[in-house]
């Protein structure tokens, strides 16, 4: 299944998408699930989910509603950097022997074709496409052995970053979480419908141009290593969100460098999940 959050007439709602683009909506159908969070937590709901889509007909068009980030608000956001040995190399970084991890927060994201906000403070506003990793049953301790039965699926992400706010101190952290920054959707591709992720290509394109390009294949630190590592410190919580990293071909590393301005168009595209497209415009 294809699942998004949504707007309808100010009200939210949840629902998946057909193949011609039309939503079957899953507000209010499942008793004891109000969100797609809470969905995505439960094995029993969600097959009851599979089994209604299997036999309801659509209600909307995909154009009708406003898409909302996939998951609007979720508990945590877990970020992974320099998790591409060709990105280590051009940020002049080395793989290390743990994962570098920063979090981001929910009010840093933006849904696909809502606008990525250049920030006031600087003009350093830079792009990163990844797949991200939807939570569904949460746990703590969780043996890498175990982690992919806890992946309900995945989804595009672009972690744009301001880049000297980054680089104010060694902890940057801060480059990373400025409002309206970041972009998660258009939707979740169900775990079972992904044979395997290793063989999901990602690339970055700027204005149609491609700026990014790797294979899930290239990560240093796999989706069951992250996924255990980050667990042997916090719950994961149904819904939770792991960023995997970001290919190689990003802006600041460019000569000259390049950097997202008012009117660009960056766009995260993934085999077998989908593009997810955000405008660029300056904070108001």
């Amino acid at each position: 299944m294809k699942l998004i959050s949504y707007t309808k007439e100010g009200k939210a709602g949840f629902g998946a998408v057909t193949a011609d683009n039309q939503v079957i909506e899953l507000t209010d159908k499942i008793t004891g699930v109000d969100c797609l969070a809470t969905l995505v937590g439960s094995e029993a709901m969600m097959g009851k989910a599979e089994d209604y889509v299997a036999t309801a007909s659509a209600s909307l068009g995909l154009d009708s509603v406003t898409l909302e980030p996939v998951i609007p608000q979720p508990s945590k956001i877990i970020c992974v950097g320099i998790n591409y040995v060709a990105h280590a190399a051009e940020a002049g970084r080395k793989v290390g022997q743990y994962p570098v991890i920063f979090q981001r927060f929910a009010d840093t994201l933006q849904a696909a074709d809502a606008p990525i906000i250049r920030p006031i403070v600087s003009h350093e506003f830079d792009f990163e496409a990844e797949l991200a990793v939807v939570i569904g049953k949460g746990g703590g301790h969780i043996a890498p052995e175990d982690a992919m039965s806890h992946v309900a699926g995945y989804t595009c992400f672009n972690d744009s970053s301001v880049r000297d706010w980054q680089f104010h101190t060694h902890q940057y952290g801060m480059g990373k979480t400025f409002r309206k920054t970041g972009s998660l959707g258009p939707w979740m591709v169900t775990a079972d419908e992904i044979a395997d992720y290793r063989e999901l290509e990602i690339k970055g394109l700027l204005n149609g141009a491609l700026m990014q390009q790797g294979s899930l294949s290239e990560l240093a630190f796999d989706i069951p290593h992250l996924i255990s590592y980050v667990s042997q410190a916090l719950d994961w919580n149904p819904g939770d969100i792991l960023a995997t990293g970001t290919p190689s071909g990003i802006g600041f590393k460019r000569t000259p460098p390049i950097f997202l301005k008012p009117g660009d168009v960056y766009e995260v595209v993934i085999s077998q999940i989908g593009t997810l497209s955000n405008p660029v415009a300056d904070e108001a």
